[in-house]
């Protein structure tokens, strides 16, 4: 396996991995590459450091000022205006509906037929439940994101 650096046209730069250099080539060439931040097929290798580690501290080391390294990106703060929509989608979802958990199915089904009161919910289902509810007309929607019990 191998990492590449990546960029887009758009200028957006993340990381992959590929079985080899020639799997990378192959796909690139399919076209079947794109852009996690706006989708964009349009990718290419960035220029890219090989990794070196040292195997064990020398005498010498000591004698070397530390290499600079740079910043690593917050992961607590969004990076693109993605992760900003996303974000706000998310917490506008969660206020404005009641989790349901893995009883979504149930649910949803409960209040098409009219056996419980209709209000917003979210919730999980298997997809072969999802996939039942959408061909008896019940009217979800996939979220783009997990439910915070899932969440590291």
């Amino acid at each position: 396996m191998i990492r590449f650096t990546l960029t887009c046209r758009a200028g957006h730069g993340f990381d992959s991995w590929f079985q080899s250099a020639a799997a990378f080539t192959a796909l690139q060439a399919a076209g079947q590459l794109s852009c996690p931040i706006c989708g964009a097929t349009d990718v290419e290798k960035a220029l890219m450091a090989p990794a070196v580690v040292q195997a064990r501290p020398s005498a010498a080391a000591g004698a070397h000022a530390p290499v600079a390294t740079p910043p690593r990106p917050s992961l607590s703060e969004p990076q693109s205006e993605l992760e900003v929509a996303m974000t706000a989608l998310r917490r506008q979802i969660e206020e404005n509906s009641d989790y349901v958990g893995l009883n979504f199915a149930a649910e949803a089904r409960r209040m098409h037929d009219g056996d419980a009161p209709t209000r917003a919910i979210h919730g999980e289902a298997k997809p072969e439940e999802a996939r039942k509810l959408i061909e008896d007309g019940v009217p979800v929607a996939p979220l783009p994101f997990l439910p915070g019990r899932k969440v590291n």
